[in-house]
Parts: structure tokens; sequence; C-alpha cells
């Protein structure tokens, strides 16, 4: 049995594809059966009553507080109209995922992609409940999809599938991960936790960005490997193919070749890291021939104990 026997495959479909939805319901109940228990109530309302955060404007009804009178609608319709408060103890979770066409590369039986679509039902599942709300941003180079926050099990199911079945940007055209967070960070959503899923690949030109979204969001950052995005095996001659760009390499896989590959790979990842922790973000690392669900198991465990000696 393989260390993913537990991830469905996603390829190709689309958000009406029976099989999709089969697939999508056989990896809930394995998120629900292996991560129960292992997040509850780690998420604590801030302050009690009816919140904070402000929310839409409502007309204005006989007992209403009239310190939440919202005056510019009240003047734009002539009919008085108050502004709605959300309570801060609900979870606003915004997902950005990098939806390029190097998720769509697997060496094994999944790709990048079935692996990003897992995470993303991992975290739905840990942060789900009373109220919580689950919103996406999903980037593949040339366009952008937007899923708006919404709570509730069919709307969560909804945005998976449409992190599964968005399709790959067209050929030559590179990932746009800051595009991403740009259109996450404007307009300005209220504050909640952010959920940046990607291999991460290419330059960091996304750190500002990122630090924007950091200031104002509790941030976490979900990398998808394949383990040749790490490590060459000793295959000599090869010809390689840019899943993005479409550019064709033919390079012999020397000894020295294996070991620069490994140590450029290994500092690029440390790059992407660190942008994080000077975010105050952390990152999961999953890759697609290891147990993604022991990995975030393991995960959560350490921030959790993080958090206690905090």
């Amino acid at each position: 049995m393989s260390a993913n026997s537990d991830l469905p495959s996603l390829r190709g479909g689309d958000l009406d594809d029976p099989q999709l939805t089969a697939a999508l319901g056989s990896l809930e109940l394995t998120v629900r059966r292996k991560l129960d228990g292992v997040l509850q109530g780690a998420h604590l309302g801030l302050i009690p009553g009816p919140g904070s955060e402000p929310g839409e404007a409502r007309p204005y009804q006989p007992g209403d507080d009239i310190r939440r009178m919202e005056w510019s609608v009240t003047a734009r319709t002539t009919q008085p109209h108050v502004r709605q408060m959300i309570a801060d103890r609900e979870l606003e979770t915004w997902f950005v995922m990098d939806a390029s066409a190097s998720l769509d590369f697997g060496s094994g039986e999944h790709t990048k992609r079935d692996l990003a679509v897992a995470a993303a039902a991992a975290v739905v599942h840990l942060t789900a409940g009373g109220g919580n709300r689950h919103g996406a941003v999903v980037v593949t180079g040339d366009t952008i999809a937007r899923v708006p926050a919404r709570s509730g099990r069919a709307h969560d199911r909804n945005l998976l599938k449409t992190l599964a079945t968005t399709h790959r940007s067209n050929a030559g055209v590179r990932g746009d991960l800051n595009a991403g967070l740009e259109a996450l960070r404007r307009p300005q959503r209220r504050r909640g936790l952010a959920v940046v899923i990607s291999d991460f690949l290419g330059p960091l030109d996304w750190t500002r960005s990122l630090r924007a979204i950091g200031a104002h969001h509790e941030l976490l950052g979900v990398e998808v490997l394949d383990p040749l995005d790490i490590a060459l095996p000793p295959v000599g001659p090869v010809t390689l193919a840019d899943a993005e760009s479409g550019d064709v390499l033919e390079i012999d896989v020397t000894p020295q070749v294996r070991a620069d590959f490994a140590a450029a790979a290994a500092a690029h990842r440390e790059q992407v890291h660190a942008a994080f922790r000077s975010c105050g973000g952390a990152v999961l690392t999953l890759q697609t021939d290891r147990d993604w669900i022991a990995d975030t198991v393991r995960f959560v465990g350490r921030r959790r104990r993080a958090a206690g000696v905090r």
C-alpha cells in the first residue's frame, strides 16, 4: 500500500462530474476519520457579544442601536440603515491556490494538484463549525477564479470542487502567485486565516504582497512538492520540459548535476520558508510520495506545542 493510498486522484473532470464528486466524498471521509479531535477548540472567540467587525448594512428596525446607523447608505437610499456587526469568534479562512501548470505534475500515482486539494480539505475540516466561513482565490497565470467566503458543508464542497477543476493556464503562460495574493489583499478582507497553497517554484516576486497579508491575517503556507522537485535520480542523459513555459532542455544527469540541483532546490525552499517566517507565518510541507495525513497531524501537533510554550 502506498503512503498516499488515502489520496484520491482528481485528474480532469468538471463541477458536475460524478467521479469527482465521489473522489471528494472519499477525501472528506478520510479527513474526518483521521483528523477528528486534532484541533478542536484551538480557535477561541476573541470577545463575547455581537462583534466589532463591520458587516453588511440593512434597513433600520425598531430597537436597533442608533449608534450603528450607517449614514452614507441612509443618505443614498433615503431610508434609515444600520451596519450589522460580525462576531469576532467566527473565523474567516481564505485560500490562495496556485493552480498553474506545474501543479499538474506528479512522478507517481498522484499529482501535486491532488495533494493541494487534499490539504485544503484538511484545513476546511479543521476550521469548520461555529459559523466559520471559507473563501478562495485560485490563480492559474492567465485567469483568477474567486469563491466568496460563506459557511456550510455544501459551500465547502463546492469550494473544493472549484480548487480541483480550475483548469491550468494556456501553454506558455507562467503561474502568477503574486496576482492571487493581491486579489486577496484588495479589497481588504476581515481579519482571519490566509492559507497559501503552491509548490512555490519560480522567482519569489510575491514576498511584498505576502508581508501585506501577514500584517492583517494569520498566515499559513502549504508547500506541495514531488520528489523530483527536490532531487534528480541517476538517469543519465534526459530531455526535460518546463510545464509552464514549454522550454525543452537536454541534460546529462551526472553526479555533479544532481548535487548542484539538490543544493539549489534546498536553498530555494529555505528562501520560501524564510519569507513566511518573516511574516509570522508557518509552512506545512507535503510530498506526493509521503503520508500527507501523518505530516499534517505532526505539523498541527508542533504548532499546538509551540503555542503552549508561548
